[in-house]
């Protein structure tokens, strides 16, 4: 699954990685985004910006907002299956820009929170759907979901779920919703075992969901031992 990621790169970056027509300011770095909170995505009625959305997608058809923390991943083998993503497949997809997000593996009785990301730093798009939810009142809730895959080699001893990565290549079908389904559906897979991604134990700061600090994405340096002589 994907609970938390980051998104650190500057606007200029972010940008540049998209072509997108600007990044809005002020945008601050974020380390520790999780489900619920306010995320930028990429969609497919305005692939050029940056539209804001709440993490946890709300179907259309919902009665109210109350479920959006369960559904915060989409699993990519029942996309056309489930009814609070089938729609959102066939017309709704979008790109979650990120540049690392965090899984915990098991050390013990005890879950050490591990920080992925690509060696270069690149920014990168996960796969997302999203959806326009609006309240009797006439409130519109934007909202989204990560979808996810099988793990890859690096993943699967932390997890037997990982987010989908998009190549670069892929971004124009996924946001194409003329595109053959087929064809969206094949981009749906585990990244390649390149050994371009790699990872490193992380403070567990990360568990709090309120804090958001640079620190949070250093790695762990184990304790000196103190001499006994």
């Amino acid at each position: 699954m994907c609970g938390r990621y980051t998104l650190t790169a500057s606007p200029a970056a972010i940008q540049q990685a998209f072509g997108l027509d600007n990044v809005p300011a002020p945008y601050a770095p974020r380390y520790n985004i999780a489900p619920t909170q306010p995320v930028p995505v990429i969609t497919n009625d305005s692939p050029r910006a940056l539209t804001w959305v709440t993490w946890g997608l709300v179907p259309s058809w919902s009665k109210d907002v109350s479920k959006a923390a369960q559904l915060i991943n989409a699993r990519a083998e029942t996309l056309e299956e489930k009814p609070s993503f089938r729609s959102a497949f066939k017309y709704r997809r979008c790109l979650v820009p990120a540049d690392g997000f965090y899984e915990w593996r098991k050390d013990g009785r005890n879950k050490a929170p591990q920080y992925i990301h690509f060696r270069d730093r690149r920014v990168f798009a996960l796969a997302g759907l999203w959806e326009r939810w609006v309240s009797p009142h006439g409130d519109e809730v934007l909202s989204c979901t990560i979808v996810t895959t099988e793990p890859n080699t690096l993943i699967q001893p932390m997890h037997h779920r990982m987010a989908v990565i998009l190549q670069p290549e892929d971004y124009t079908t996924w946001l194409d919703r003329s595109a053959d389904l087929a064809a969206a559906r094949a981009l749906l897979r585990p990244y390649p075992d390149d050994d371009s991604l790699t990872y490193h134990e992380v403070s567990p700061l990360v568990n709090n969901a309120r804090y958001d600090a640079a620190e949070m994405i250093e790695p762990v340096v184990p304790p000196q031992q103190t001499s006994l002589l």
